[in-house]
């Protein structure tokens, strides 16, 4: 029997992207995406000073192109190009640097031809079908934007040089590996925790569903919130690290008068990543360089002022997203802050962390039970949950969910990979009904 031509299952995620390539026998393996990793963050950078390539502008994807962006090269980084997909925005230009303008779909079809590529490289021959994931609602409550949505990212892909594309809810992807490994049918809700949104969807899995290849049916109810893990670490920056350069002071005691507080724009920009070189702009360092009586301690304001002038913002930012981990693994963190001054640390313990980012957590957990009411279903009557996506590390937040749900299993997925490997499981019974 002659085998089958590749394909690929790519998990084109809001953060993180990952693909799954299957060969001519069959077997279907994670691609190493970058060096040493099988996922990488979903970001292009265009350079702004290079001159034109054969592919067209120059660009870093992943990885380089987040390191890019915090180096300060000249240019335009790109994220979360899959949130656009279905709004106006999509069919728009953008200038990326140079006076060279972009499309925003050429964008989204650059990085998939890129993923399309490293496959290849995988495979050693071409790869021209695929299954991609896709959210239960890329718009909510509008179906006609919901299909256009989908009909603009099948059409990039197609132009990234996919001729056969085939799609799979992310929660039926991210089911399916659990769904192998049960005998009896059950009443499963996926948990998806990124870096962007926390996502629920409330399904219906078992041997015999397994088996079919549309499974929209099975999607007894979806619910969300745009809180996750960015949000986790702009809580801890500002809770842990920037109080140390003034967030939160107050200045010198007046007489009759109540010590004014500092102003926190400027802290709240540097803890929301995608705001961080705005700080930067010389007006803004000049307005707060000469703001140094606003602060009753005037360290704080020599520590703020180098993290302006020696753009410490990205630095920061990484701090704090490695002491959510650490926290999270080891109960407590500390944070070398040398760079502002010498010697400088921050220490975070458990419970301080619980109350940093217990507003965002409520609001994560008031959504899963939500999930399940909205498809009518009472919380007893969920049998397992499966838990995906980076921030799922979060044993606190992992626990407060399971205590909704006292009768169901917890089952934990791969946190970057499970929705990837899902969509090969459907890649490969796409591919093998299709011959």
């Amino acid at each position: 029997m002659p085998s089958s031509p590749p394909y690929a299952a790519i998990d084109f995620g809001t953060s993180n992207s990952a693909v799954m390539v299957g060969d001519r026998q069959g077997h279907c393996a994670l691609v190493e995406l970058e060096a040493g990793f099988e996922t990488m963050p979903t970001a292009v950078f265009y350079l702004a000073d290079a001159p034109e390539d054969q592919g067209g502008l120059p660009r870093r994807y992943g990885r380089a192109a987040v390191a890019a962006y915090v180096e300060g090269q000249e240019g335009r980084l790109m994220r979360s190009m899959k949130s656009i997909l279905g709004s106006t925005l999509v069919e728009q230009t953008t200038d990326v640097g140079g006076g060279r303008q972009v499309r925003y779909r050429d964008v989204v079809t650059g990085y998939l031809r890129h993923l399309r590529r490293l496959a290849e490289a995988r495979a050693g021959v071409p790869v021209r079908r695929a299954v991609l994931g896709r959210p239960v609602h890329f718009v909510d409550d509008d179906a006609a934007r919901d299909a256009r949505a989908q009909s603009v990212l099948q059409a990039c892909a197609g132009q990234a040089g996919f001729e056969e594309v085939h799609f799979q809810y992310e929660p039926i992807a991210a089911a399916l590996d659990h769904e192998q490994r049960i005998v009896h049918e059950q009443l499963l809700l996926v948990a998806d925790i990124g870096g962007g949104t926390s996502d629920f969807s409330l399904l219906r899995v078992g041997p015999m569903r397994g088996q079919r290849l549309d499974r929209r049916a099975d999607i007894l109810a979806n619910h969300g919130v745009h809180v996750a893990g960015t949000d986790f670490d702009r809580r801890i920056e500002l809770g842990m690290i920037l109080p140390l350069a003034g967030f939160g002071a107050r200045g010198p005691a007046r007489p009759g008068a109540e010590a004014r507080e500092v102003p926190t724009s400027v802290y709240h920009d540097l803890a929301t990543w995608h705001l961080i070189n705005t700080v930067y702009a010389p007006a803004r360092v000049a307005e707060w360089r000469a703001m140094k009586g606003w602060f009753a301690e005037p360290l704080q304001h020599t520590r703020l002022m180098r993290v302006l002038d020696e753009r410490l913002g990205h630095a920061l930012a990484a701090t704090a997203e490695q002491a959510k981990i650490d926290v999270a693994t080891t109960g407590s963190a500390r944070a070398e802050l040398s760079a502002l001054e010498p010697g400088l640390q921050a220490h975070l313990a458990s419970p301080r962390a619980a109350a940093l980012l217990a507003d965002d957590r409520a609001r994560i957990v008031d959504a899963a039970l939500a999930t399940v009411r909205l498809a009518g279903v009472a919380p007893q009557a969920v049998e397992a949950l499966y838990f995906t996506g980076g921030s799922t590390g979060l044993s606190s937040l992992v626990e407060a969910i399971g205590a909704l749900f006292p009768r169901a299993l917890s089952v934990r997925g791969e946190r970057f990979a499970s929705v990837a490997r899902g969509l090969g499981v459907h890649a490969q019974r796409v591919f093998a009904a299709a011959g």
